[in-house]
């Protein structure tokens, strides 16, 4: 079986995952809140899936996209909550140096792809509402399926790019991560060597997988708020106003933190507010959008009532 090319650097085996208390009572409440999160994001988005596969209505692009990224959600929070509510209870606590490398890469592979797709989302509510005779024809199945993999091969690529930057520095000891799981900033503490260049690397990268889909994202509100004052129709404002609310309140829950995590030079970094971040745009991110995306949307809590046969949506 091969060896990874930076193991050869390293004398440490495993990792120790500090989490948030040493206190078993803290610790037992912890796990009970982060169980419950989790079960629920796992309801919540796999529900959303369910009813946008079930009814012939929800298939449109925006409800795709969506559906992508309620499978994001679930994979994103199980690769790291399981192992964390694991830790919570039992008195072991480490993780070996393989499966630290391979959390850390599919972790940034579906957040990195997430934060792509947060802008194609609002690529398609731009030619929805400032195209809306033409959205079927430019929104086509294939351009839909071809933005999502766009998504997915700048998760991958870039996501090695991060992995292989971090993991080929030598880490000698102590082994221990102030984290609740092996992301980036965190473990670059550990390095036995200088971590500026890191910083670079991470700040260039954080750049271009924040800012620039941060500013498509922008330059498609700016399109559709231009063509949403022309609305002569208070109603028809509203309407539009109310189909883009969901995704900016997403975005910048996502985003925010994100961009403050990877973009913050090491030095500055502290392990508690980098923990509190983290559980942001990772756990309460993945349970709240399921429930952003469909308080207010009727499309949704139609197709809810139909599957279940509860009773009739108001139009």
């Amino acid at each position: 079986m091969p060896d990874f090319p930076w193991e050869h650097n390293s004398s440490v085996s495993e990792f120790i995952l500090l989490g948030f208390s040493r206190n078993f009572q803290t610790n037992v409440i912890l796990f009970n809140i982060f169980l419950f999160l989790y079960l629920s994001t796992l309801v919540g988005n796999g529900l959303i899936v369910t009813l946008i596969q079930l009814d012939s209505r929800l298939h449109t692009p925006m409800y795709f996209f969506l559906s992508v990224l309620s499978m994001l959600d679930m994979s994103y929070v199980t690769t790291t909550v399981p192992q964390m509510l694991v830790h919570l209870i039992c008195q072991k606590k480490t993780i070996s140096y393989v499966r630290c490398v391979a959390q850390m890469y599919i972790f940034l592979v579906l957040g990195i792809t997430e934060g792509w797709l947060f802008s194609v989302m609002a690529c398609d509510r731009y030619v929805a509402i400032c195209y809306p005779l033409r959205y079927k024809v430019i929104m086509s199945p294939w351009l839909c399926r071809a933005m999502v993999v766009f998504c997915g091969l700048w998760g991958v690529s870039c996501s090695l790019v991060y992995t292989v930057f971090t993991m080929r520095l030598p880490y000698c000891g102590p082994s221990e991560i102030n984290h609740f799981f092996c992301e980036v900033p965190a473990v670059l503490k550990l390095a036995c060597a200088d971590t500026s260049f890191n910083d670079q690397v991470d700040f260039i990268l954080g750049f271009i997988l924040l800012l620039v889909p941060l500013s498509f994202i922008l330059a498609s509100y700016i399109c559709i708020f231009a063509t949403i004052l022309k609305i002569r129709s208070a109603q028809g404002r509203l309407k539009a106003f109310s189909t883009c609310a969901s995704h900016i309140t997403v975005v910048t829950m996502f985003c925010g933190p994100a961009m403050f995590m990877y973009m913050n030079p090491g030095a500055n970094a502290s392990p508690e507010r980098d923990k509190k971040l983290a559980l942001f745009y990772n756990v309460i991110s993945a349970f709240l959008n399921p429930i952003i995306y469909s308080l207010r949307n009727k499309d949704v809590k139609r197709a809810f009532l139909k599957v279940t046969g509860w009773g009739k949506c108001p139009e």
